[in-house]
């Protein structure tokens, strides 16, 4: 199935480029253009695109709101479309808040073109991106801040006992736990350690559940946090 992605940036170079890479994939077609964030809610509400690639510092509407409004204000029918946040700027207020806004992932423009094109696969089925260079800064901040300073997260991270993950995990479990607290996407792990994109899945699903973990951030604090990674 064809992931249907709209190019939202204010430079018509840029937004160019981006349908040269993405429509150069089997699986990947560019729908549309958007040129501010006004623009790419009206465009979206209007093509219904599975992706939303959108950029962040544009004049007038910025992507945040942007993103925001798509995912908070979808008149459907259907479900609103996922949103991949694309910047040039990796400052941890960006991705603070293209997260918070409801955007799926955050990746740098100067992303190799695979990287991209597996990010908007990605992103199509709610897997959460997070470009390399921001995710050790993420985990940093949420491992240093006390559970009440983090209104967002849904449950705090058990504790565990020492050795308690080698005793929970097989030796294939920890090595997907170590390649998810780097942040890397279902697919990537399952390229690195030989194995299908629904193998690696259902490895990460019995992690969380072993653990009594709720979704991949808490999987990566715990792992970073007992030195796991």
């Amino acid at each position: 199935m064809t992931v249907r992605v709209l190019v939202v940036d204010d430079q018509e170079m840029v937004r160019t480029g981006l349908r040269l890479v993405i429509d150069r994939r089997e699986d990947l077609s560019v729908v549309g253009e958007a040129a501010d964030g006004e623009q790419a809610v009206a465009r979206a509400v209007e093509l219904r695109p599975d992706v939303v690639l959108m950029d962040v510092r544009m004049p007038g509407t910025t992507g945040v709101e942007a993103t925001r409004r798509i995912t908070t204000c979808w008149p459907g029918p259907g479900p609103a479309p996922r949103v991949l946040v694309l910047t040039t700027f990796d400052l941890d207020e960006y991705v603070h808040d293209a997260l918070r806004a409801g955007a799926v992932g955050f990746l740098l423009k100067n992303s190799p073109p695979d990287l991209l094109a597996q990010a908007i696969r990605s992103t199509a089925v709610g897997e959460p991106v997070l470009a390399p260079s921001v995710t050790r800064r993420l985990i940093d901040t949420v491992t240093a801040l006390p559970a009440a300073l983090l209104p967002d997260t849904p449950a705090p991270v058990p504790a565990l006992r020492e050795g308690e993950p080698a005793d929970l995990l097989t030796e294939r479990e920890l090595q997907v736990l170590v390649l998810v607290a780097r942040g890397l996407s279902n697919a990537r792990i399952a390229a690195a350690l030989d194995l299908t994109e629904g193998n690696v899945k259902s490895r990460v699903n019995r992690i969380l559940t072993r653990l009594g973990l709720e979704n991949r951030v808490q999987a990566a604090v715990l792992a970073h946090r007992e030195g796991l990674v």
